[in-house]
């Protein structure tokens, strides 16, 4: 039955997303993070449903949109992403060896760069903004919702993988669900509803929960970071850690020994099996580096080539991975890609400033102040994981590095529009010869402004 709803579904939707291909990356988002697909246990898990939606989507922007809307906007994050894209091409070129998975592996970055700069053409509008976010929120949102009642009804059960593609693996999914709580905690303030907020906090404890049960020790590292980061930019920096203080000693008192003892497993670095495979394959991507400084070993070639590095481990350690993001983009692409990379996640955040400084500029573009502060958190979480995972290609984290880039464009169209408000209320403003009558209400009006924002 569940394979039929979610075939109904996209099949439904195709017209629509032909005529509409801002549709088509909704439901493509949906697709991506919610997964439904996997939810299903026939011939529904095996169908490329995103790549149908992917493909009538880009048909109908060509059909329907391409006068109206560009497939990209120039952005700076959109020209770092195609340099990054043309660096990986290149340190293939340059491969002497390949893993077999390589070229699947090669098309779907493409296919996530090119999902990532589409995003900057079609959010051109506060209104799809919203929508792209709330749809990613929920979407995540929901597995977090889930998998923490069902781990709390079975006693602190251990969620040992995630719900399919990208989020199979247990410390990608806890990554995923990390970067998730800033978009639900930020989009639950800019709701006027408060019972939006109550369940947007739940939501969040929930997610605490889901991370911690996923026993990854980089998700919890991250989660603990963002919080911190929240709390430091709500301008309530002692209640805050008061509130965490309390939670921190129910956590100890109630949480599951399996989940208290993994935890407490990160401070002992190499004691830990887990812990010494890590360090000794952030030494072997180091010798990477050092001997294939410009081009590195090619994307996807970390394993294949760590043999010819002094990757020799005992009976009892694999080597799989970087397990480190930096060092995996550094040691496969090179040390330009990784200055390139860099340069995406520094953008992140002046990107972050500026949208809070909009924010600041006017009362009716509170809202991008939010918006900042919410992109800075989620791109904290992922940098503080990513020191520990080799999520260097992560689907989500490009996605993100997307909507920042259409964020801030959104946000200068909205500064060069002729009316600025000048107070709550109805005041003329003039313009030139003109005078128009403002009426403005701020949706934000319960969000406190941190002593650190105002001016």
């Amino acid at each position: 039955m569940r394979d039929f709803v979610v075939l109904g579904i996209v099949l439904l939707s195709l017209p629509t997303v032909f005529r509409r291909p801002f549709v088509g990356l909704i439901l493509f988002s949906w697709l991506a993070y919610m997964r439904p697909q996997d939810l299903c246990w026939g011939f529904a898990r095996d169908m490329r449903f995103s790549f149908y939606v992917a493909v009538t989507m880009v048909i109908g922007w060509y059909v329907n949109d391409a006068h109206k809307r560009r497939f990209f906007t120039p952005d700076p994050r959109m020209y770092l992403m195609l340099t990054l894209g043309l660096l990986i091409t290149v340190s293939l070129a340059f491969a002497s060896q390949y893993d077999p998975l390589t070229g699947r592996y090669y098309f779907e970055f493409l296919k996530i760069l090119a999902i990532a700069i589409f995003t900057i053409g079609q959010v051109d509008s506060r209104k799809r903004l919203r929508a792209l976010l709330w749809t990613i929120a929920f979407s995540l949102g929901f597995y977090s919702v889930k998998n923490g009642l069902v781990g709390i009804a079975r006693g602190g059960s251990t969620i040992l993988r995630g719900p399919g593609g990208m989020l199979e693996d247990n410390n990608d999914f806890a990554l995923a669900l990390v970067m998730n709580i800033p978009l639900l905690y930020y989009l639950g303030q800019l709701a006027n509803d408060k019972r939006i907020r109550m369940v947007t906090l739940a939501a969040i404890m929930l997610t605490a929960v889901t991370v911690l049960l996923t026993h990854s020790r980089g998700g919890f590292l991250a989660m603990n970071s963002v919080f911190l980061w929240i709390s430091w930019r709500s301008g309530k920096l002692l209640r805050a850690l008061v509130v965490l203080g309390v939670l921190a000693v129910l956590f100890f008192a109630f949480a599951p020994e399996h989940v208290v003892e993994r935890i407490a497993s990160i401070g002992k670095g190499r004691e830990d099996d887990s812990a010494a495979s890590r360090l000794d394959s952030w030494m072997v991507a180091l010798r990477m580096i050092a001997a294939n400084p410009i081009w590195g070993v090619g994307l996807r070639n970390f394993v294949i080539s760590s043999p010819d590095f002094g990757a020799v481990m005992g009976p009892d350690r694999i080597m799989h991975v970087a397990h480190n993001s930096y060092l995996q983009i550094a040691a496969e692409g090179g040390l330009i890609a990784f200055m390139v990379y860099l340069g995406l996640l520094a953008s992140s955040f002046t990107a972050g400033w500026f949208l809070r400084r909009v924010g600041r500029s006017r009362p009716d573009l509170a809202d991008f102040g939010v918006y900042g502060r919410m992109f800075e958190a989620t791109m904290l979480g992922f940098m503080v994981g990513g020191m520990f995972l080799n999520r260097g290609h992560f689907d989500l984290v490009y996605h993100v590095f997307g909507i920042i880039g259409a964020a801030v464009l959104v946000a200068q169209r909205e500064l060069r529009q002729a009316s600025v408000p000048q107070a709550d209320g109805a005041h003329p403003v003039r313009h030139g010869r003109q005078a128009v009558t403002v009426r403005w209400r701020s949706p934000v009006d319960h969000l406190a402004t941190a002593r650190w924002e105002r001016g």
